[in-house]
């Protein structure tokens, strides 16, 4: 943080500029974007930063919560990001015909940030709580993809044809990434961010170095999940189980 404020004030000596520059929130709330140029660049004398929101936009102007109406010949938006309602929930559905947006209700949680009880043979990559800001999604990808192949192993080996998460095993490890997560400055830093949900919650974050999800996912924890239609491990499961779907 003083590192920080220390090169804002070494790139931009107007104190009044610095002042509207400098924000009201711990670093790394939001995610740090380095840049050798930005500082420069809104310190020239033909940029105004206008410390307000926008309440208007008319064809030649954007009007300020200040009242003032300033000429304009075009608009960047650059509003974040949407990540946690999610439209391709709605569309995938598990057993009993119940879909994935239904069960998570606006905070998505999963299970390696890869499976989710109800939705056998549901896999997928870059899930809830694997986003980082302070590392490569390349590195969560990656030992996604090594602990899904490990799933298809399993699965091989023991003849199973369906595969699906206990839900013990789901509710304990996001309720672990939950408490890990609480006193982290993406929850408490004093900001509004696309880290955490309509709910409250942060849906987005791993929480911890990304060498601990990789030891997580190096190898696939078969006991946390129930394979049937084989010899797999675990009681079979009660119910008419199919396969989660994604309709076209």
């Amino acid at each position: 943080q003083k590192a920080a404020e220390a090169h804002l004030a070494k790139q931009v000596p107007d104190p009044e500029l610095r002042a509207k520059l400098t924000p009201d929130y711990v670093i790394g709330c939001k995610r740090i974007l380095p840049s050798n140029e930005w500082y420069p660049a809104i310190s020239k004398p033909n940029v105004e930063v206008v410390p307000s929101a926008v309440i208007g936009i008319r064809p030649d102007a954007v009007v300020g919560a200040d009242g003032l109406a300033r000429p304009v010949d075009t608009l960047i938006f650059a509003t974040g990001f949407h990540v946690t309602d999610i439209p391709l929930a709605a569309a995938i559905r598990g057993r009993d015909g119940v879909a994935l947006s239904e069960v998570w209700r606006g905070s998505p949680q999963a299970y390696r940030g890869a499976a989710s009880p109800g939705f056998p043979n549901l896999f997928w990559l870059v899930g809830p709580n694997t986003g980082l800001g302070h590392n490569s999604i390349v590195f969560m990808i990656e030992a996604q993809l090594n602990y899904l192949m490990g799933a298809l192993d399993a699965m091989e080996r023991t003849g199973a044809s369906r595969i699906e998460v206990r839900q013990d095993a789901y509710e304990a490890y996001n309720e672990h990434l939950q408490s890990r997560l609480a006193d982290t400055v993406w929850n408490t830093g004093g900001c509004q961010s696309w880290y955490i949900d309509a709910n409250g919650r942060n849906s987005t974050i791993w929480p911890d170095f990304t060498w601990r999800f990789w030891q997580q996912t190096r190898r696939f924890d078969a006991p946390a999940y129930v394979m049937t239609n084989g010899s797999g491990r675990g009681p079979r499961p009660h119910g008419r189980r199919e396969a989660a779907q994604i309709p076209g």
